[in-house]
């Protein structure tokens, strides 16, 4: 069965990514007519969009249709697929925010675009055209998943009951980076607000509340039992997700994450692990490691240095309990009756790939 649902995975990313390319296509064409300058602009967002990227937000929205009982249509697929666009706008935001370099092993859309200034010799600040530029595709982005999702064609009801539960994820979304902005200018590092950072910049906005556009998109009423039961599985999921991710950003292998070794130490991500870390240290190894987080001239030599510290706090193992804890309490909450029996296999196939990836 577990090769049943991992096709179907499959099958679906295929069609998100087909719904993408013929969204971007007919926009493509609106853009270009505006002005042919323009088209450097869809070629960005074409690569980024299409090239790469585990679709989890649209995924997790069609685990919560199949959790309500519904079937996937066309127009379904296409509704879902916008999250993929408000997914854009915010790893756009974010490498500019955090000044990143690379994304998915390719330069960030803001050194595309400074790159493009360097090598068309244009006139003023490459850097500065870069970061406008970024700003501008992001919220370009964050308008085109309004407009895909409401051009969509799925039925009046469902549309109007997905909507109340967008606008609430995009709110929780930014108040998330918001947080996660303020928490880098903190005198001091809370693994608790690292918590609730993750929950709200990540958690939520990638499993909880696409579970419920879908849940809502296939039973527009009546689904308040349904609803709670996908947010006993999604939040702590979300969680797990991002702490993951926390591991990654330090430990992961580049050729597969696409980001260069210990990213987030050079970006000094005020993250659970590095929380957790820092309140099991000595004074002695925790100003070294305070000394050198956020420096982006890390050697690799150095970083493997930290990383050594990182693991020897016993952080890493504590991280790693609460993500199975987390994983647990998740999948507990397949069974409740409120859930489709159908869904409860994709629901667990899906949960473990999220928190057992490696990238």
């Amino acid at each position: 069965m577990a090769t049943e649902v991992k096709t179907t995975i499959e099958e679906v990313r295929s069609q998100i990514r087909s719904e993408l390319a013929d969204y971007l296509a007919g926009q493509r064409t609106y853009l270009t007519s505006i002005a042919s300058e323009l088209v450097p602009v869809c070629d960005a967002l074409d690569e980024f969009l299409l090239d790469g990227g585990k679709r989890l937000r649209p995924l997790f929205a069609y685990a919560g249709l199949i959790a309500s009982g519904a079937s996937p249509t066309r127009e379904i697929i296409r509704a879902i697929s916008s999250l993929e666009l408000l997914q854009a706008c915010a790893l756009i935001h974010d490498d500019l925010m955090d000044r990143s370099d690379t994304r998915r092993g390719k330069p960030a859309i803001h050194r595309h675009f400074e790159n493009l200034h360097q090598s068309q010799a244009m006139n003023g600040l490459a850097t500065q055209f870069g970061e406008a530029a970024a700003v501008l595709l992001g919220d370009l982005a964050l308008v085109w998943s309004d407009q895909m999702l409401n051009t969509s064609s799925i039925s009046t009801e469902s549309l109007l009951a997905a909507h109340l539960i967008h606008d609430e994820m995009r709110v929780e979304l930014m108040a998330g980076q918001y947080l996660d902005v303020r928490e880098a200018g903190e005198k001091s590092y809370s693994a608790e607000r690292s918590l609730r950072i993750a929950r709200y910049k990540s958690g939520k906005y990638t499993i909880e509340r696409p579970l419920h556009i879908g849940a809502v998109i296939g039973k527009p009423a009546g689904n308040s039992e349904l609803l709670n039961a996908l947010s006993r599985y999604g939040l702590p999921l979300g969680e797990a997700f991002q702490l993951r991710d926390d591991l990654l950003g330090i430990f992961g292998d580049p050729s597969v994450t696409g980001k260069p070794a210990g990213d987030d130490l050079r970006e000094g991500k005020r993250t659970v692990l590095i929380a957790m870390t820092l309140e099991a240290l000595g004074e002695v190894e925790k100003s070294e490691l305070l000394a050198h987080l956020g420096k982006s001239n890390l050697s690799p030599a150095k970083i493997e240095e930290l990383r050594t510290i990182i693991t020897n706090s016993g952080a890493v193992e504590k991280v790693e309990k609460l993500i199975e804890k987390l994983t647990q309490e998740s999948l507990s909450a397949i069974e409740d009756p409120a859930i489709h029996p159908s869904s409860r296999e994709f629901l667990t196939y899906i949960a473990l790939s999220a928190v057992k990836r490696s990238a």
